[in-house]
């Protein structure tokens, strides 16, 4: 039994809205005085009263050529019923009314009423509400839950060891199982993390119980579980206002524009086509492995910049139109020998001849690998705060967006969605950049250490979601492999994992470190997918899963 002294302060959120699935788009500066004041004022079951009266005076002074003609005609009939997630806190156990969790302490541990199971009492811990000690076989029970039209279930659950599960049961602790949610390994007991599964279909009220799986082993701590619906709250409103604005703004900075995509890699030295081999066949996004780094491009810093190479590429996705992402402005590695004298001109220079010279780049790492994992010689000459105020991210960013506006600019990192503490540090620097204004569009988790036999895809699910939702960014998956010999291990991989990046609405788009066998990086030396010309399992399966030809 682990040894903690919890207290207890007990509160309930009986409904709170959860985030949505990717942050607002920065603003574009057009302002096309459309002005279409529609004010439909809808008087539709749900009560929203549209009055949309848009009124967007936009005099379209930006540079970026848009053409979006929206006419958007939604005649509002708005007759879905969406519903809010349903959280309920943890120690709002069985005998405390839905909304009043009010409880007393008189200085000791206490057990909840509805707790079942010798040595299975749940403590909690004073200012975090939590429900701890919940032993194999313990449940918690809630009345009077109307779970009609959900369709998902969450849970904010802590571990320090791998195996734990807990169910939703219906209306007693061995009742109608509806759901089991898996409690990931989240580093130890006071981290937590998100963990959510579908929902079997309810209908009307009952007592939902909470249980720790009866698999003989101790099942985590848990805060909250929540009800919602997955795919979330698109609702049918259709209200007719046909605003009609042509403003040609193609805003490219908005990740909801770009298609979900599954790219890859060049090969070799900047190579796209291989042996008689299309890139273009197999893959709709390139990112240049080694050509887009700075060092690539300036060897010494105040050379004369070799483009000639990234030409090469760029070119390449042109003619066969596929989106062009870079990699990367600034990072610790590649850099120009005698990087310590560059300064915030240099930077500057950097970017803005770069996004000259290819004004259609989709995506940019602006900063790769930010510290512990490496930290550029120039970053106090560009503003310095590593570890506190991060100004010198916040300022590459900045100057990004002036050099580039159009494209997606996104921090990358690795084992982000791979190992609890780096998730959380890459998510407090995200979110201090953004309070300093950083114009941050997306998150990038390189995923190199998926086939790591400590990472579940539990794990990584848990921490995918977590770096979304505290974040609010979308995410994209951008260094993935799988490296070994073993054809039959790597598929298994690719199928766990793939289907999820592909449904999930806050993954924006996938790039595969490497494609053919040899050919890849140093540390995943056995990460491709094609073998002498021959598909391995997983290229195979992935190919059939994308509907695209298989080599």
């Amino acid at each position: 039994m682990k040894t903690r002294y919890w207290l207890f302060i007990v509160t309930i959120w009986a409904m709170v809205a959860w985030g949505c699935d990717s942050a607002a788009p920065r603003a574009d500066s057009d302002a096309d005085s459309d002005s279409d004041a529609d004010s439909d004022s809808d008087a539709d079951s749900d009560s929203d009263a549209d009055s949309d009266s848009d009124s967007d005076s936009d005099s379209d002074a930006d540079s970026d050529s848009d053409a979006d003609s929206d006419s958007d005609s939604d005649s509002d009939s708005d007759s879905d019923g969406d519903l809010p997630p349903l959280r309920i806190e943890a120690e709002c156990a069985f005998g405390a009314q839905m909304g009043d969790c009010n409880g007393t302490f008189d200085g000791t541990n206490a057990n909840l009423p509805g707790q079942d199971g010798a040595d299975s009492i749940p403590l909690l811990k004073e200012g975090e509400q939590i429900v701890g000690y919940f032993y194999a076989g313990s449940w918690l029970a809630f009345p009077g839950v109307d779970l009609t039209g959900y369709t998902a279930v969450a849970a904010y659950v802590a571990s320090a060891q791998s195996g734990g599960a807990m169910e939703i049961r219906l209306d007693a602790a061995d009742g109608t199982l509806i759901a089991t949610l898996t409690v990931p390994d989240t580093g130890d007991w006071e981290t937590f993390a998100r963990t959510e599964t579908a929902l079997s279909a309810v209908d009307g009220v009952h007592t939902v119980y909470l249980v720790s799986a009866n698999n003989g082993t101790y099942n985590g701590d848990v805060d909250w579980i929540e009800f919602f619906e997955a795919g979330g709250d698109a609702d049918s409103d259709t209200d007719s206002d046909t605003d009609t604005d042509s403003d040609t703004d193609t805003d490219t900075d908005d990740p909801d524009l770009l298609p979900k995509f599954v790219g890859n890699i060049t090969t070799g030295n900047g190579s796209v086509d291989w042996q008689g081999m299309n890139y273009s066949t197999y893959w709709d996004q390139i990112t240049p492995e080694n050509a887009g780094k700075w060092g690539s491009v300036e060897p010494n810093a105040g050379d004369t910049r070799n483009w000639s190479t990234l030409d090469a590429i760029y070119a390449y996705t042109e003619d066969h139109d596929i989106i062009f992402k870079q990699h990367a402005f600034v990072w610790g590695q590649q850099q120009p020998n005698n990087a310590g004298s560059l300064q915030e001109a240099d930077v500057k220079s950097w970017m803005n001849e770069f996004c000259d010279r290819y004004p259609n780049t989709r995506l940019i790492d602006v900063v790769n690998e930010p510290p512990p994992h490496t930290t550029p010689d120039f970053a106090n000459n560009i503003g310095g705060g590593t570890d506190s105020t991060w100004t010198w991210i916040t300022n590459a960013f900045k100057w990004a967006d002036e050099a580039c506006p159009d494209a997606i600019l996104i921090l990358n990192d690795f084992n982000n969605i791979e190992w609890t503490t780096d998730n959380q540090h890459f998510i407090d620097i995200v979110n201090t950049i953004k309070a300093a204004g950083a114009p941050i569009d997306a998150v990038g988790a390189q995923a190199h250490d998926l086939d790591h036999a400590s990472v579940t895809t539990a794990t990584m699910k848990t921490l995918m979601a977590k770096l979304h939702n505290d974040t609010e960014l979308p995410v994209y998956v951008t260094e993935y492999d799988i490296s070994t010999t073993d054809d039959a291990a790597q598929l298994q991989k690719y199928q766990e994992q793939i289907p999820f990046f592909l449904e999930t609405d806050y993954i924006h788009g996938i790039t595969i470190w490497g494609w053919i066998v040899g050919q890849t990086w140093s540390m995943a030396s056995d990460s491709g997918l094609v073998n002498n010309g021959n598909p391995r399992s997983a290229m195979t399966w992935l190919m059939n899963t994308l509907d695209r030809p298989v080599p």
